[in-house]
This record gives C-alpha cells, sequence and structure tokens, in this order.
C-alpha cells in the first residue's frame, strides 16, 4: 500500500501529462458513477496495462478529462462503501482479480478518488462479466482480436514447463519410466497400438508432447526424469512428500518421493492405508452394514496428479499429501486459476487457461488427468455417491488444498444426499462447508437461504426446515433450532410460577437443552444470563443473593 507522499506524488503526475493514455483515466463523476462503466473500465484498463507491460493502471475520479483540472467528487462518500467495491467487482471479473487500492485524496478541499489495477495476469485477458475491453485513444471499446490473442499467447511464452533443459538429453530419463510412460500412451490409444510399438524413443517422447524437436522440455524433466536429474531444473523442486499423521496430529512417518512422477503417483497411492470403510446406508436403513475402500482410488489418484499437473514450480515448494487417520489433505503452490471451485462446478467445461500447459496436454495424452473441471466434478461425485463429505478446498495464500474425507461425519447430511439425488454439485459443495463449520461467504449464504437449504445465524447454520422434514431429521431439526427467545421466557416465568422460586444453577438446568445445539457452551450461558437481564429490567423476576448463589423469583 502506498503512504500519502507517494500517492499525492503519482496524482500530482498523472495530472501534469498533456493528455490521457490508455493506462491512465479520468472522470469527473461529480455526484455519480456507475458500476457498469467502473467495471468496464477496469477490464479496459487492466488489459492495457498488460499490453503496455506497466506495473499498474489508474481510473481518477474528480478530475475533469480533458483539462485535468480537478472538481471533486461525492461518490462512494464512506471508506466502507469504497471497500465493498473490491468485493462486487471480483465476483464479476477473470478470477476475482480486483482493484489492488482505492485510495481518496483531498487537494484544497476537493476530494479525488484514485482506483489502483492490477494489470491482466500473463496468458489471461481481464474480462467483466464475461467480456473483454480494451482502449482506443480516450474511447473505451471491445479489446480487439490482436490484442486478445496478444495476451492468449503470452501463456504458451510463460510456460515453465514447455523450457526446455539445454544440458539434458535421452540419457537424464529413467528407462523405467519411460516403459511406463509407452504403456500408459498405448491404452490411452489403443486404436495406433502397432504403430506407437514401432516407434523409438525419441519419436515417442516428440509424438506424445513431452519433448519438442527431440529437446528435453522441464515437462520431460517432472514427469520421467531419473531421480538425480531434478538438479537439472533447480530451483523448480520435483518432490512429493507423503506424511502420516495421528489423530493428535503428531506425524508419525514421512517419505520423500522424486521424480519421475509418473512413477512416483504409484508410489504414493501404495503408502496411503485405503483400508474397509463400514456404515450403514441412510437410505435404506438395513442393520447389514455395507463395506466399501475408505476411498475411492480414482478420487486418490486424480488429487495427486492434478497437484503435479498444476503446481506452480517457480515458487520452489514440494507436493504434499498428509494423511490422517480419516481423511487426506493434497497440496500444491500456485494460486487456483479458475479463481474458486464454484467456477468448475457450475461450468462442466475445460478450464481455458492452464498454468503449466505442456505439461497438462503430456498428463492427459497419458492419461493421468482428466482435462481441469471433469476430474474435479468426477471427485465430487464419487464422494456424493457414497455419502460422504464433499471435497474441501482451501485456495488462500497461494496454495491449493484439497481435503479428501474417508466417513461419513454428520448422518444428516448423508441423509441429504441419499434422499435428495437431484441437489447440484454447487449444492453440495455449499452444503458441505455448512456440514463442516467451513467459511461461507455472504452471498453463498444468501443462495442457500433463497433456495430454502438452510436457516440460523451466520455463525451457526443448520439444514432448513423443509429439507429436514424430507428427509427425516425433524428431530434434529428441531434440536438444531432449538426455542425462540420468548418461548424460554415464558417457561421460565412458568416454572416460577410453579415453584415460586429457582436459583441459578436450576435456571441453567431448566433452559440448558432446549437452547439451539449449535449453540457453544458459552453462547447458552450468555443467552441465559441475557434473558434474566431482560426480564429483570421488564419488571418480571427480581433477584436476592443466597451466599454466593442467585436466587430468582416473579415480581407479581
Amino acid at each position: 500500500m502506498l503512504t500519502i507522499d507517494e500517492i499525492n506524488h503519482i496524482l500530482t503526475s498523472l495530472l501534469e501529462m498533456p493528455d490521457e493514455t490508455e493506462t491512465v483515466e479520468f472522470k469527473k463523476a461529480e455526484n455519480s458513477f456507475s458500476d457498469s462503466d467502473l467495471g468496464k473500465y477496469f477490464s479496459a484498463l487492466s488489459n492495457e496495462a498488460n499490453l503496455k507491460r506497466t506495473k499498474q493502471a489508474w481510473l481518477i475520479l474528480g478530475v475533469e478529462n480533458s483539462t485535468h483540472q480537478i472538481v471533486g467528487t461525492s461518490y462512494k462518500p464512506s471508506r466502507a462503501s469504497l471497500n465493498e467495491l473490491k468485493k462486487k467487482l471480483a465476483d464479476q471479473t477473470t478470477n476475482r482479480i480486483t482493484f489492488e487500492e482505492i485510495y481518496t485524496v483531498d487537494r484544497n478541499g476537493k476530494r479525488v478518488i484514485m482506483f489502483q489495477i492490477p494489470p491482466a495476469p500473463q496468458g489471461v485477458p481481464m474480462a467483466y462479466q464475461g467480456h473483454f475491453y480494451g482502449r482506443d485513444g480516450e474511447s473505451l471499446v471491445a479489446l480487439n482480436l490482436h490484442e486478445l490473442e496478444t495476451i492468449r499467447n503470452q501463456r504458451i511464452e510463460d510456460d515453465w514447463s514447455i523450457q526446455t533443459v539445454s544440458n539434458a538429453s535421452l540419457e537424464d530419463l529413467d528407462p523405467e519410466a519411460l516403459k511406463k510412460a509407452r504403456g500408459l500412451y498405448q491404452a490411452a490409444h489403443s486404436d495406433k497400438k502397432e504403430e506407437i510399438m514401432a516407434w523409438d524413443d525419441a519419436t515417442f517422447l516428440n509424438k506424445a508432447k513431452i519433448t519438442i524437436k527431440g529437446k528435453i522440455t522441464n515437462a520431460a524433466i517432472l514427469l520421467l526424469g531419473k531421480p538425480e536429474s531434478e538438479a537439472l531444473i533447480s530451483p523448480a523442486v520435483a518432490q512429493i512428500k507423503w506424511i502420516l499423521k495421528d489423530s493428535q496430529g503428531i506425524e508419525r512417518d514421512y517419505q520423500i518421493f522424486s521424480c519421475p512422477f509418473v512413477l512416483a503417483v504409484d508410489k504414493v497411492y501404495s503408502r496411503i492405508r485405503n483400508l474397509k470403510y463400514r456404515y450403514i446406508n441412510p437410505e435404506f436403513q438395513t442393520l447389514f452394514p455395507e463395506e466399501i475402500d475408505t476411498y475411492e482410488p480414482y478420487v486418490i489418484r486424480e488429487a495427486i496428479n492434478n497437484a503435479i499437473a498444476h503446481q506452480d514450480y517457480r515458487l520452489g515448494g514440494q507436493i504434499n499429501v498428509v494423511e490422517y487417520d480419516d481423511k487426506l489433505v493434497f497440496s500444491n503452490k500456485g494460486s487456483f486459476i479458475p479463481g474458486k471451485i464454484d467456477n468448475v462446478l457450475l461450468n462442466d467445461a475445460p478450464e481455458e487457461h492452464y498454468r503449466n500447459r505442456f505439461l497438462c496436454n503430456a498428463m492427459v495424452g497419458l492419461k493421468m488427468v482428466d482435462t481441469i473441471g471433469s476430474g474435479i466434478r468426477k471427485m465430487y461425485n464419487y464422494q456424493k455417491n457414497r455419502l460422504f463429505p464433499a471435497p474441501l478446498y482451501d485456495l488462500s495464500e497461494e496454495r491449493v488444498s484439497v481435503t479428501i474425507t474417508g466417513k461419513i461425519i454428520d448422518i444428516n447430511y448423508a441423509s441429504l444426499l441419499a434422499r435428495n439425488p437431484n441437489l447440484s454439485l454447487l449444492d453440495i459443495e455449499l452444503l458441505n462447508r455448512v456440514q463442516l463449520k467451513g467459511k461461507l461467504t455472504k452471498d453463498e449464504i444468501d443462495y442457500l437461504r433463497k433456495h430454502k437449504l438452510i436457516e440460523g445465524r451466520k455463525s451457526n447454520l443448520y439444514i432448513s426446515k423443509g429439507i429436514a422434514q424430507t428427509t427425516g431429521q425433524k428431530v434434529s431439526y428441531s434440536k438444531h433450532k432449538g426455542l425462540d427467545g420468548k418461548a424460554c421466557e415464558e417457561m421460565l416465568l412458568n416454572s416460577l410460577r410453579d415453584h415460586r422460586s429457582l436459583s441459578k444453577p436450576e435456571v441453567v438446568e431448566l433452559l440448558w437443552n432446549v437452547l439451539p445445539d449449535l449453540l457453544t457452551n458459552e453462547q447458552k450461558q450468555n443467552k441465559i444470563n441475557n434473558m434474566l437481564s431482560k426480564l429483570r429490567i421488564n419488571g418480571k423476576i427480581y433477584c436476592k443473593a443466597r451466599g454466593n448463589i442467585s436466587i430468582w423469583y416473579l415480581s407479581i
């Protein structure tokens, strides 16, 4: 974030420019400025900043366009209203990218707003509401085809996995890995089996798009390189670390697997204890338990291979697979290219952009991964069919982490899946976070409420009455919801009428189990204290101390 002096210096220098540029836009906006125009200018200026290779672009309100005279603006007068613009814009842009910062500057009593806009990411044009914008001189226009392709082609130029390793040769590839890759490729292209068998190694690697005209790529080292060849791609790290932890989170065992990853995947898989899991299917209510593997093998392999395919190797980190008693956690370095998991679940189509496009294409050719989107959706469907929690994604801190749970955690959630087969994957993902007490945005909570899937406060959400009734969860629903405030007050007053007095411990005992069971002990205690205080202030009850214990009586 820039200091006050720095932002004032920038404003002065921009005002002194003879004309606008494609990366700076002035608007009077004395009283208002439409959200739609704000989004369009964000897209245009972000794309132009990418094409001009500048660190940022600026949209400045409160300044006359042609004269650069400061006129001031009353647009979004509070800091809170300006901050809200960041999230509102992110919901409608590529990869949820928004303003780097919004600054307000006072010049001679006149307010100026400066929107700091980041350049579009390499290879990813910036869209607003699905449309790409640019600048033609001072005019706001659709981004032309040449500029659009110029940005998109940056991804090819910037693809780390396609870069060749100058001092590497076929001698640096592992013979066993090469044999395994041939088998995978033949299985994926069974109609060309005899032709593939006739290829020599160099031809096969070129045809499989693992090398380029015989040159060894970073992708080739990752997938097929000998363990010692990892040094050839330094500072990148070609390692997968498997860690076993007990129920207390204490590390019990670990092993690190280097390249070739085409073999490492099976080695990691073999370390995971995929034991049998027995459970009663709530859909059939039988006394005879079902028996299945704790984890669907496809889900494990897809999660590992996704981490390999989408790791940002330029960050120098390793891939982690952490095994607990009842869950697996897979993580890799780098942001999640689709932006958020909802984009994958809602759009049943491959992602347009990849971090390691060359590596991804090679892995798809070997059938190590599905195209992004379809594989993740399959993982969700496998967990759904088992009535297990859906994959839980954490996309914070420049990393992607996915947790796969290997058991039923909440029988109510399992019943919900069993008896509502038409729930969308997005509904399941959101309800899964309700079950696991995960984070939900205001928009996500609003969506669930709109579709009558949940009730309760933000901190204590539970499935709605309608869903509970159709899934045989009436008792559970009532326990979650508990009695409302007036009902609790009436219960207390009736008890005082019956018994003439109640000690504080007796009041707690009376009300404790009728309060919502989603409340914590502290929240229940606070609710009881607030109720007593309210009734006392309203003159309905009063209190006398008996030693360290308070005794409550009816006032009338």
